[in-house]
């Protein structure tokens, strides 16, 4: 029996798996996690100013995200 605590909604992917994004700014504003993951086992959305500089890191959990023109 599937463990429900480690378990992800089908086609969702698993948040945070990745330590890095590439971005691009078609799909601005980005937040982590990405769009279509699973939030029941990640942190709060929250925003990530990657235009700004051009690349940012998730105050939760670190990931870098990148963007690429």
């Amino acid at each position: 029996m599937p463990n429900p605590h480690t378990a992800t909604k089908e086609g969702l992917d698993t948040p945070n798996e990745a330590r890095l994004y590439e971005v691009t700014r078609d799909i601005l504003p980005i937040h982590c996690p990405m769009p279509g993951s699973s939030l029941w086992d990640s942190h709060p959305q929250v925003y990530i100013p990657v235009e700004a500089t051009g690349t940012a890191k998730c105050p939760y959990c670190g990931c870098v995200y990148r963007l690429v023109d």
